[in-house]
């Protein structure tokens, strides 16, 4: 079927307003480009640094310089369950390799932290500014000019847009991304919650949670409910820098291993040594972006995404908005129902049809680009395919035609909702994100009196005081990247989940972040401009009454213009702290970009002769804020 209309308009638009940084980008992968392995330019000095530990047939042929060396980027530790299978990637990589007359080498590790260890602690502040910190470690590693193609290791939160953003400074390079799978099932993600919740209302033990977690975490692999890293997991593989259907097969499983083995054969074969040469930077284009906030919408995956795939665009010299991902949104039907939005685990996802049966259902009827050129031979179309073993041979075979479980993944022609997972909220407060697709529709609107604390814990003290309202908006600000870091607030999804069970109204305003695991009640997150950026958000007080509108994608402060304007910002009543490494952020809080920029700390994308192409100012415009709530919306049919 030909491409959605709409669809087309959207990435003409993010074409056209790409055009001179994507040039600038695509001309500075020109620029890398050289006659012959990259090494070949290097002094012996240089060289014979650089294969000093390998063996002798490794090092015979790194000094020859006409075999492809394979560079390795990892974030193995053994803390990560996600992580801890990729101890022995690099030995695998390594054989499949030597059998191919090539070379593999570990080019650098990078750092992985988890977030269900740092949730609600103060090492969370450090999550966000992380992604940025393992950008410039994958650049670190790859920087000495070793190197003919690229693999990458990493599966959660800001580990894989991390990865994007350092490997596509080396866009020159062609990369492939290797997960490790996510682990099987625990205890359903539903009884987990509401142990959560009984905890929260003091009517759980703290034994009785911890054996509540640990039946759920239990093992190697991914966390099984759909948040960031699963999320990351179905994005690449929609932009094609994934082997197709690599995203949900479990740890240490014989067909785990034959995609580890494909993908290192794959990522030599499409090396400039190879025959079949596709550097990264020319795969990841305006259409490999819009695949990938497609498959958001259609998934209903993490709101992180929201930031991380702009800052990712941007390192491809691609100007995407908010505004084409709630137009996205808007035109993308709603496929999957999978924790939170749903009751099931990825596993049972992946089981039901999937991610070929998701990518075939929008490429046939015309909601995805099909037309991209990926790491598989076969295009996108092969996406649409599962793996699977044959006589120990690794194939595809067609995905199912019909889903297997309904109540987890459907067609286009009967979707779970005409709509996508998220829904851009504008108002007289600025513009923030909402997960729709998690919030039962009888939720979705709010009016309610305002509850401001500029710390998460302080709502749950004024909960044990028993002196919250009985309808309320918590707004929770001085949680954006300059104030803290944009620190996740899942600490705060049981008690509003208990109290809306309780049969009360309450929802989240917030310029920090949620979970993707996080979903139930209503909650406008990301707010943008942040309070410490002068936002509105320091201007609420207590008591002030918020209506919150997902359906209509309003957010509106019901105070007089007049007084609300005259206030004065409240100053932030959190006490700083500089334990746990916090204070070796202090300049990423200072620099960074808003989030709806991406929340970027460092240089990213192509640079000019004046630095960075994406300056951005100190404070925040207002005015396009204004501007763009007066816009009107596209609909579906247009």
């Amino acid at each position: 079927m030909s491409l959605h209309p709409q669809l087309h308009a959207i990435t003409q638009r993010i074409v056209q307003r790409s055009v001179a940084s994507r040039a600038a980008y695509l001309a500075g992968i020109d620029a890398a480009l050289r006659d012959g392995p990259f090494r070949s330019r290097l002094s012996c000095g240089n060289l014979a640094h650089g294969f000093a530990a390998c063996g002798p047939t490794d090092k015979s042929r790194l000094r020859g310089g006409v075999t492809p060396n394979l560079g390795i980027i990892t974030a193995y530790n053994d803390m990560l369950s996600a992580h801890q299978p990729f101890e022995h990637y690099p030995e695998i990589l390594r054989q499949v390799a030597r059998e191919m007359g090539a070379t593999a080498q570990v080019a650098g590790g990078v750092p992985a932290m988890c977030d269900g260890v740092t949730q609600g602690r103060g090492g969370m502040e450090l999550s966000l500014f992380s992604r940025d910190v393992i950008a410039q470690s994958t650049a670190i590693g790859l920087s000495h000019d070793m190197f003919d193609a690229s693999v990458y290791l990493g599966v959660c939160d800001k580990i894989v847009p991390g990865l994007l953003i350092g490997a596509l400074a080396f866009g020159h390079l062609p990369a492939i991304f290797l997960p490790a799978g996510p682990m099987t099932p625990g205890i359903p993600n539903k009884q987990k919650a509401e142990v959560r919740e009984r905890y929260a209302a003091g009517l759980a033990t703290r034994e009785e949670l911890l054996e509540a977690e640990a039946a759920s975490y239990h093992g190697a692999g991914t966390c099984t409910f759909y948040g960031t890293a699963n999320s990351n997991q179905t994005l690449l593989e929609a932009m094609g820098v994934q082997l197709p259907g690599a995203s949900f097969v479990n740890p240490d499983t014989p067909l785990r291993d034959a995609l580890t083995r494909r993908a290192g054969e794959r990522a030599l074969e499409i090396s400039a040594l190879g025959d079949d040469f596709r550097p990264l930077g020319r795969l990841i284009d305006e259409r490999a972006i819009v695949n990938a906030v497609v498959t958001l919408m259609a998934t209903g995956g993490s709101t992180n995404h929201t930031i991380h795939w702009i800052a990712v665009a941007r390192a491809a010299g691609i100007v995407l908005t908010w505004d084409d991902m709630d137009q996205l949104s808007q035109l993308i039907p709603l496929l999957a129902r999978v924790y939170p939005n749903g009751e099931a685990d990825v596993n049972r996802f992946a089981a039901a049809g999937g991610t070929a049966f998701v990518f075939r259902e929008l490429m046939d009827a015309g909601l995805m680009h099909a037309d991209l050129q990926t790491v598989a031979e076969g295009g996108m179309r092969q996406y649409g395919q599962e793996p699977a073993l044959r006589e120990g041979t690794l194939t595809y075979v067609d995905g199912v035609r019909e889903s297997a479980d309904p109540g987890v993944v459907r067609g286009v022609a009967e979707p779970f909702e005409a709509q996508g997972g998220l829904r851009l909220l504008r108002g007289n407060l600025g513009r923030s994100l909402i997960k729709l697709s998690a919030v039962k529709p009888e939720f979705r609107t709010i009016e309610a009196p305002a509850v401001v604390v500029d710390a998460p814990q302080v709502l749950n003290k004024l909960h044990a005081a028993g002196v919250l309202p009985h309808d309320f908006v918590a707004v929770v600000r001085y949680q954006g990247p300059r104030a803290n870091g944009m620190p996740e607030l899942h600490s705060l999804a049981p008690l509003l989940g208990l109290l809306q069970n309780q049969g009360r109204r309450v929802a989240l305003v917030t310029d920090g972040r949620l979970s993707g695991a996080s979903g139930k009640f209503p909650a406008a997150i990301h707010m943008t401009p942040e309070a410490s950026r002068g936002g509105p958000l320091a201007r609420v007080r207590e008591g002030d009454i918020i209506r919150l509108d997902g359906e209509a994608g309003t957010l509106e402060l019901l105070v007089d213009a007049a007084e609300f304007a005259a206030r004065a910002p409240a100053p932030n009543t959190a006490p700083a702290a500089n334990d746990l490494g916090r204070n070796l952020f202090a300049l990423n809080r200072r620099v960074v970009g808003p989030a709806d920029q991406g929340a970027i700390s460092i240089s990213c994308g192509p640079a000019t002769a004046d630095g960075d192409i994406w300056n951005y100012d100190a404070e925040y415009d207002l005015g396009r804020d204004a501007a763009a709530a007066a816009a009107p919306h596209e609909s579906k049919d247009a």
